[in-house]
């Protein structure tokens, strides 16, 4: 049996260590907002080059998560680190930092829950007016629309095309996985069931109605968006979803449409997040 002194051990230890792909981190930042009366949570994906490389500027995306979940969910539910580390490590894509912001709760009723404004709950003037300009400038990324992509599931796929729908020069490419777009509009909803006003909230925010109503000025802007609408063939969801590329690539839209077998599941979303970085990437300005 061969043996190995202390030393020869530590050192063959290092070779494999440091033979290793690096690995990156993923760190909860919290942010008090005025809009909102209260302090919010975001998760932040930092690449392994981030800590040592102090001049370097980032491409940024927002990682929208869906209804009853929170800024947790993409790591903890989708292992959103791992796809990132592997996917860098092997030159698919670039490093990006990566935002997940906290927009939901499990109680439905009394929390809020959603991406747009509703009476008595501003979340996208939050995200816009605090958040995004809050972790650009403390993580030194995006900073223009070239560097910047939002995506996002279900809540968040509807949540990620509403906010490149209305804020399009804020952003190079949107990918929308199994978007919640529609919903049934609750008249005489009280603000004391967040679900109903959520509900309202969807319903006024429907893409395809808003497209199909814009003008030509808001149909250019829309166009310098790169969109791509992913939704699996046994989703619930999957009828707007289609009706939703469609009306796209009726105005001429830049979109691309993925329908892969799957259901509205973790499964499918974190392999979504394998076409979702690569297709980001190839949008972000040099």
């Amino acid at each position: 049996m061969r043996h190995y002194s202390f030393n020869t051990l530590f050192v063959l230890l290092l070779a494999l260590t440091t033979a290793l792909p690096s690995r990156a981190g993923v760190i909860t930042d919290s942010l008090k907002s005025n809009v909102l009366g209260v302090t919010k949570y975001y998760n932040v994906y930092l690449p392994s080059s981030y800590k040592n490389d102090t001049q370097a500027h980032y491409p940024i995306l927002y990682l929208l998560h869906g209804l009853t979940d929170n800024h947790r969910a993409w790591l903890e539910k989708g292992q959103m680190d791992r796809v990132m580390d592997e996917l860098i490590n092997c030159g698919e894509i670039p490093p990006m930092v990566v935002i997940m912001p906290n927009a939901g709760d499990s109680d439905t009723r009394r929390i809020w829950n959603g991406y747009f404004n509703m009476p008595g709950w501003s979340y996208e003037d939050f995200f816009f007016q605090e958040l995004l300009p809050t972790v650009e400038a403390k993580y030194r990324a995006g900073g223009s629309k070239e560097q910047r992509a939002i995506a996002g599931l279900s809540m968040g796929g509807g949540g990620s095309v509403g906010y490149a729908i209305a804020h399009s020069d804020m952003f190079v490419a949107c990918y929308a996985m199994s978007a919640w777009l529609t919903a049934e509009k609750r008249e005489n909803a009280d603000v004391k069931d967040k679900m109903a006003m959520l509900s309202n909230a969807v319903h006024d925010h429907d893409p395809v109605t808003i497209i199909e109503q814009a003008d030509e000025a808001k149909l250019d802007a829309l166009r310098s968006v790169k969109w791509y609408i992913d939704c699996g063939d046994d989703d619930f969801l999957f009828d707007r979803n289609i009706d939703l590329y469609k009306v796209m690539r009726q105005k001429h839209f830049k979109a691309q449409l993925r329908v892969r077998d799957g259901s509205h599941n973790w499964e499918y979303w974190h392999n979504a997040l394998r076409l979702c970085l690569p297709f980001v990437s190839r949008a972000f300005g040099k």
